[in-house]
């Protein structure tokens, strides 16, 4: 209670007392039930903080346990499974979109053989579609991704890529290397919170840091990882949300699949009963003794007792909740939570028609477009870094290159079509949509993952060598079905 209350309370009694009253009134009537503190929310505690504070102290157990499901979990890899094979897939074909077609052509020749693992990848491991996928992998499950720029002999240009993993950023670090930045949890920021470089702890062979960490500059290093606050300077991991609901379903299928393996057993238990007789010695039973021990049931098997046992049969009864409904529930609940449907996540079809699949697979594709164009700002960097590579070793020979630079570094990705769900009904869609001027066929081949110059070619050429054979091919021509006879213009 304020001074003044204590003041009322001591004039007048009734009027402190209601003067409380009304204000108690006052505090019931809230703006929001979210920010209720009665009974219902009083376990509910929440506070503000930084994008980093909330992430730093518990980013290190979360990326552990999430390692621990991916380990261990097939739901959890079915949802991280789901997003390599959408966002990667089969991968990107580079089409180079510079002034001059021969210059395109021999872009495309070389980042060819460049996305080989010899060419690529710091350890002659893994392709370039490899490492994206692995980077989509990791980000879902770690948070996020290191790609280290690294300029090295060895490959068609002198340049290569290094994936570190985000526990090889050094968190002890404190001192910057330059006067006025600060580090925090391994990257060093300048005032406006702009990475500058990154200190990456140095191990040996059997894993312990032996050596000081090294400083890596920003213009060498990508970070991949999404930024959900202004203020998150780090990663956390994608799954977060959805962890521990993965954990209880996978703790309470277990229990039920005990439960139902002790259900399957049948127990037999020999009960002994006081023979007839007199007392004492006159209990003893005359004739041979069994001995049951190690025995087991077998089919048809015949077998006597010994005097005074009978059989007693237990067959554990009842049945299990209705598990599968509980497992389809959580299903749902972690597919959403990652923003994907119930069929992308379990794989099960049971229940969808053309319809919904169809609708199904719209959504979840709204969802990897966010993934696909994270990382393909990542690819353009890794592209243009290429490119900038070729032209300063003197494998591209451009003169006006730097004068020109955007118009020599413009491209375009091509990701490998998805199969059909239906492909009358596609086909007829895309046939419509062409017809009434709804898509061009530059969109459609570009859906299809081709390039749509490139195929006009392709069926040119098809149609000529057929009707040079004599083959009908079909095909559209001048804007007449092609019937076998062709009028050259």
């Amino acid at each position: 209670m304020s001074w003044l209350d204590n003041l009322i309370g001591f004039v007048s009694p009734k009027a402190a007392y209601m003067r409380e009253a009304w204000r108690i009134s006052l505090d019931e009537v809230r703006n929001y039930d979210a920010g209720d503190q009665g009974r219902l929310n009083a376990n509910w505690r929440a506070v503000n903080q930084s994008g980093e504070m909330i992430d730093r102290s518990e980013r290190d157990i979360i990326r552990a346990r999430a390692r621990d499901l991916e380990r261990n979990s097939d739901m959890m890899n079915a949802v991280v499974g789901a997003f390599e094979r959408n966002v990667v897939g089969g991968g990107y074909t580079l089409q180079a979109r510079t002034p001059d077609e021969k210059t395109n052509n021999q872009l495309e020749k070389y980042w060819k053989q460049w996305i080989k693992k010899q060419n690529c990848d710091v350890t002659n491991q893994q392709s370039f579609n490899q490492m994206l996928r692995m980077c989509v992998q990791r980000k879902k499950v770690d948070g996020g991704v290191l790609i280290h720029k690294t300029y090295t002999s060895g490959g068609v240009v002198p340049f290569k890529l290094q994936l570190l993993e985000v526990d090889e950023l050094e968190s002890a670090q404190m001192t910057p290397r330059k006067q006025g930045n600060k580090v925090v949890g391994g990257i060093e920021y300048n005032g406006y919170n702009r990475p500058e470089g990154y200190w990456i702890r140095q191990y040996s062979v059997d894993g312990f840091s032996i050596e000081d960490p090294i400083y890596i500059p920003a213009k060498d290093m990508i970070f991949y990882f999404t930024k959900k606050r202004p203020s998150q300077v780090r990663e956390i991991s994608d799954m977060t949300t959805t962890m521990t609901r993965i954990r209880d379903t996978n703790e309470f299928i277990t229990a039920v699949s005990v439960k139902q393996r002790i259900m399957a057993c049948l127990s037999v238990f020999i009960k002994k009963i006081a023979p007839g007789g007199g007392i004492g010695r006159g209990l003893n039973s005359t004739g041979d003794q069994y001995n049951y021990n190690g025995k087991m049931l077998v089919p048809g098997m015949i077998k006597e007792l010994n005097p005074g046992e009978e059989v007693e049969t237990v067959n554990p009864g009842g049945q299990s909740d209705d598990a599968t409904n509980h497992i389809k529930t959580m299903q749902h609940l972690i597919g959403a939570g990652q923003g994907l449907s119930y069929e992308a996540t379990s794989r099960d079809m049971s229940q969808t028609n053309y319809s919904s699949a169809r609708q199904s697979m719209i959504e979840d594709d709204m969802t990897y477009a966010k993934d696909k164009e994270l990382l393909q700002e990542v690819m353009d960097e890794i592209y243009e870094t290429f490119v900038i590579s070729g032209v300063l070793s003197g494998l591209f020979e451009i003169k006006d290159f730097w004068q020109n630079k955007e118009e020599y570094l413009a491209h375009e990705w091509f990701q490998q079509p998805k199969r059909w769900i239906d492909p009358l009904k596609e086909s007829s869609a895309n046939k419509t949509a062409l017809q009434t001027g709804q898509k061009t066929f530059q969109q459609i081949s570009a859906e299809n993952g081709k390039d749509w110059r490139e195929q006009i070619e392709e069926m040119a050429n098809v149609i000529q060598y057929g009707k040079e054979k004599g083959v009908e091919m079909g095909g559209v021509i001048y804007g007449q079905q092609y019937n076998g006879q062709i009028n050259d213009p």
